[in-house]
């Protein structure tokens, strides 16, 4: 499934909008990875253990807004975003969103 930030696909044009998709992951670091993150936060720099729990739950919203675009019958999402919130002082929100679509070549 083609997945894009912009609202336009070049030498495609949107002959159905199916409408918003999104994907949601919602995260908790264990305790181990807190001690490490507080420790390092001491010394400065790169909190590795957060950098790598963020990269995977983007990549998890953005598995889970595919599967969803699937199942309205979409072949692409246009517009696709991030969004990330904290919950508590503990969790971290992800979210992908956009414009499922069904894309066809332009004629």
């Amino acid at each position: 499934m083609l997945v894009v930030t912009t609202e336009n696909v070049p030498g495609q044009r949107v002959s159905q909008v199916k409408g918003q998709v999104f994907g949601v992951v919602v995260r908790s670091r264990g305790i181990g990875g807190n001690v490490m993150a507080g420790l390092r936060s001491l010394v400065g720099g790169e909190i590795h253990e957060y950098t790598q729990m963020l990269e995977e739950a983007r990549r998890h919203a953005l598995d889970r807004l595919v599967t969803n675009a699937r199942a309205m019958g979409a072949n692409a999402v246009v517009m696709m975003r991030f969004d990330s919130a904290e919950i508590g002082q503990t969790m971290s929100e992800i979210v992908a969103y956009g414009t499922a679509v069904v894309i066809e070549p332009a004629t």
